[in-house]
């Protein structure tokens, strides 16, 4: 740390190992979480404990990857916004060749609109290899509304960024549309494991996450999520791996399910908007490189797979921790408990240093 650049420290653990499988990943792998919240630690490592006991683990199934950008551009008015619109769908391989033009790695893979008075907002969806693509998409949605404003008749500038993508917004279109990874996490935990591990019952924790996740948020107004502390995890685990910490607003929409199966426990944790990369900013710290490379994503031999496999750790992990939270919040007192005894164990440990 120098007064130039100073650098601020997050305590960080590995936690685990957590078991994994999926169309991604088959692996046992402990986790990094860079956290100022200590509980967190033995929280997900709880949950990753679990995982171990079953034969599958986590069963992480990453369903879609698209990254977004939107543009906003002027019309005289709502007939010529839908004329320009539908130009689009005929120019497909002219756009993609566009974007070929900028980037080495960023594909044009869907174009949706929206018209409003006289003004056209264009979503651009690309992929974007290993990284996580904010530049990348920017630079790509530059290049695409330059030469859509030089090509198609009856429309101007409004702006390069028309929050129609989102970034960093919570939104139903990402819940619903998704931007980033988006990724479904499995666990199925036999009662004996409930009982042991969790201390608690299939049955208790289903019906908790009805009225807390999914009757609570409601109530709240909650947009496109219903979770206990998605963001908890993601956080820690976005900073251990040099993410762009903000993305965890829309990361962290995500929706829990748990059911009991005679006993046994199904849980499952459904995050549509992971942004993670394993390029980019970020990267290149000391830290960040060790992190990368302990959980197997400098390995991977064709592009993106690096990605993929970071997205599907990051998305075990919150499963990991929320299971533990819910286990916890069936049983009065516990949770408060273990926060109180860990703070004071840290605290005690700190003035003893």
């Amino acid at each position: 740390m120098t007064d130039t650049h100073p650098t601020a420290g997050v305590p960080m653990r590995w936690v685990g190992p957590l078991r994994i499988s999926g169309n991604v990943a088959t692996t046992e792998t402990q986790v990094p979480l860079a956290t100022y919240e200590s509980p967190l630690w033995p929280s997900v490592g709880r949950g990753a404990k679990v995982s171990m006991l079953t034969e599958r683990g986590i069963v992480a199934t990453l369903t879609d990857e698209r990254m977004t950008r939107s543009v906003l551009v002027e019309a005289a008015d709502a007939q010529t916004a839908l004329a320009a619109a539908r130009t689009l769908r005929t120019r497909t391989d002219e756009l993609q060749q566009v974007v070929r033009g900028c980037s080495r790695f960023a594909r044009l893979i869907g174009i949706r609109h929206e018209i409003n008075a006289n003004l056209l907002f264009l979503r651009f969806e690309f992929a974007t290899g290993d990284a996580a693509g904010h530049n990348m998409v920017t630079l790509a949605s530059d290049a695409l509304l330059q030469h859509l404003l030089k090509t198609v008749p009856g429309i101007s500038y409004g702006s390069v960024s028309g929050n129609y993508c989102t970034d960093k917004k919570a939104t139903a279109i990402n819940g619903i549309l998704g931007r980033g990874k988006n990724v479904v996490t499995e666990l199925l935990v036999p009662r004996d494991v409930v009982r042991r591990v969790l201390r608690t019952t299939a049955a208790g924790i289903a019906e908790l996450n009805i009225r807390k996740n999914l009757l609570g948020t409601l109530l709240a107004g909650g947009v496109r999520s219903a979770n206990a502390h998605y963001a908890n995890m993601l956080l820690g685990f976005y900073v251990a791996t040099g993410q762009d910490a903000a993305n965890i607003v829309e990361g962290s929409q995500g929706v829990t399910t748990a059911e009991d199966r005679d006993g046994d426990l199904y849980f499952s944790c459904t995050l549509p908007n992971l942004i993670v990369g394993t390029v980019g900013h970020g990267k290149g710290l000391g830290f960040v490189e060790t992190a990368l490379a302990r959980l197997g994503c400098r390995d991977a031999r064709e592009p993106g797979e690096n990605a993929r496999r970071l997205a599907v750790l990051a998305a075990a992990t919150v499963l990991c921790g929320e299971l533990s939270l819910l286990a916890a919040q069936t049983n009065p007192g516990e949770l408060m408990r273990a926060h109180v005894q860990l703070e004071r164990d840290r605290t005690t440990s700190e003035a003893g240093a």
